[in-house]
Parts: C-alpha cells; structure tokens; sequence
C-alpha cells in the first residue's frame, strides 16, 4: 500500500517574516480601534536596521506608526513611513458594499484535531508554541507524518543550544507518544548548528510572505491573498475567515471528515461569484449571505486585534471563524 507524507512548519512571532506581520496588523487593529470605517492596507519590510511602512490608509484614527514600531521591536530601527490614501477606484466599489478585491478563498476544516486543522500543521506549531512558551526567540519548527505517524522533527532555533532544544522537542513529543505512537523518529535540531543571529538582524521580513504557515499548511490550496495589514473589507482577509467558519460548520453538523469551501468574488460586487463547498468529497452550493458586510458584522471583525491573530496564523487557535456558532 503507497505511503502518506505530508509535512508542514511554524515560525515563531519573532520570526522576521512574522515581525512584519505583527506590525502590519498592530498598525490595522489600532486604526480600527479609533475609528471602526478604517480602509487600510499596510506592507512592512524590515531587516538590518530599517523597517518601511508602505501602503494605504483612509481613517479618521491617528496611529503613531512610530511608536508601534518600536513597542514591536524596540527602538534602534531606522522606521521609514509611506503611507498614502486609499484610491479612490477602489474605494468606489468598496462604499458601496462590494468586495475589496477580487479572486478566490479557500476555507477547509478536518476531524483529524480539535483545532480542526491538518495533522502536521497542528503538531508542528504546538511544538513551536512548546519551545517558544520557555524561548522567546526567532525560531521554526517542521514535522513530517508518515501514514500519519511522526517521521521526523526539525526544530531552528536561535540563542537555544542544540542539548537544550533537542531535550524540549523529546520532552514535547513524550507527551504526545501515547496518542501519536510514533517510533524511531528522525531529529534534525539546529542541523546547521547553534546560532545567535536571528530576526532582523539575520534576515529580512516581509509581510505575508508565510502564506501557508498562515492558513492550512501545503497540503491544502490556498486563494494567494496575504491577511495581515488588510482590513476587513478586503475579502483575501473577510471571505477566507468566512469560508473556514462554513467550513467548521459542515464539518460538524454532518460529521464529516473533512471540508472544502472555496468563495470567489469580483471586485466591487457584494456577493460571491462561486460559493460552493465540498462535504468528504461531495460538492453543494452554499446557501448563506456572503456579502463582505454581512461577513464583517457577524464575524465581528472590525473589533478583532489583528496583532494576535497574526502571532500564530488565522486558523485553529480560537477565534470566532474557527467556532460553531449559527450566524
């Protein structure tokens, strides 16, 4: 019988992509935090010794960018600020109701956890979160599944000797033997040995450039949208959190194995042009208001910190899309 691999990683929030992640949506949370109607677009490059804040921002809030920055990192980055108006042909279609941008989100759900998220993606961001609850430090993680047993373990982390990190990841993965029965694994811990340079100081970020880590790992298709920096009338952001809250939903009321929900929209227009979900292996229409309004109220999301969404990804950590709950 052929085998089942799949892997998945998790990055840190000190993780240079993450940072800029971090600071893309502390910039949205706060603007959202003084005036709710905030258009907002924010990309954050950062690394050795300059951080640029580029993008657009409509708003009656005043946001010290500044300051943010530094709560974020600490005060001995050069911050450049570009930040301008939303365009107007955007905002045209998006006063009206419509969608923020166009293309295609794809919400999944499974029963393999009980975040409801694949397996690998679910292992290696609890161990990530295992090491960093004791390290706060620039760092990843990865574990393959073979037939859905641990293969192997791969931990990177800054300022933490390979000794220590590998007693973690034992540590981590003793805890889980009994559920996982998992044997002769393969450890990879700092395999290019210790290091001391991380962050900004080792690399540069990006915001959304850790799409995967961000949605469902490489095993599931994603729309290609970044989230972090985006409010909510952009529908990369609004329609992927609608789709993984149809796709809990369908995954618990007919107990299935898993969920597919895929919700394409054209610029400007307020409903989806496909919304379709796929039930272990059954397509359906979805019959529900996907109107990115109706998405925002329901979903709360103008009142939700982006800041700690972006820390660990949007999918399986608690938030109101990854709940049943009739809306």
């Amino acid at each position: 019988m052929k085998q089942k691999t799949k892997t998945a990683e998790s990055i840190t929030p000190m993780h240079p992509d993450k940072i800029c992640d971090r600071i893309s949506d502390a910039i949205l949370t706060e603007s959202l935090k003084q005036d709710k109607n905030s258009r907002v677009a924010i990309e954050t490059i950062g690394g050795h010794n300059i951080i640029l804040i580029m993008g657009e921002m409509t708003t009656n809030a005043y946001v010290d960018v500044n300051k943010i920055v530094k709560r974020i990192v600490g005060n001995k980055y050069g911050i450049i600020n570009n930040i301008v108006r939303q365009s107007s042909d955007i905002a045209r279609g998006v006063d009206i109701g419509g969608a923020g941008d166009q293309g295609i989100m794809v919400g999944y759900a499974c029963n393999e956890n009980k975040e409801m998220i694949p397996q690998e993606l679910y292992l290696a961001r609890n161990l990530c979160k295992f090491i960093y609850d004791k390290y706060k430090e620039d760092g990843k993680t990865q574990i393959t599944l073979v037939d859905g047993k641990i293969d192997s373990i791969v931990a990177s982390f800054c300022n933490v000797s390979k000794s220590v990190l590998g007693s973690l990841v034992r540590d981590w993965l003793g805890t889980h033997l009994h559920r996982l029965e998992s044997k002769n694994v393969e450890f990879h811990i700092n395999p290019a040995g210790d290091w001391t340079i991380g962050g900004f100081e080792a690399d540069t970020g990006l915001t959304g450039r850790k799409l995967v880590c961000d949605n469902y790992g490489p095993q599931i298709p994603i729309g290609g949208g970044a989230f972090s920096g985006k409010d909510p009338s952009k529908v990369d952001r609004s329609g992927a959190y609608m789709a993984r809250k149809l796709a809990v939903d369908l995954l618990i009321k007919n107990k299935a194995k898993e969920v597919y929900v895929y919700l394409a929209y054209a610029i400007g227009v307020k409903q989806p042009v496909q919304a379709t979900a796929i039930v272990d292996g059954v397509e359906m229409p979805i019959i529900s208001d996907c109107s990115p309004k109706n998405i925002i109220e329901k979903l709360k999301l103008k009142e939700q910190n982006y800041e700690e969404v972006a820390e660990w990804g949007s999918f399986g950590n608690g938030f109101i899309w990854d709940k049943l709950k009739n809306i």
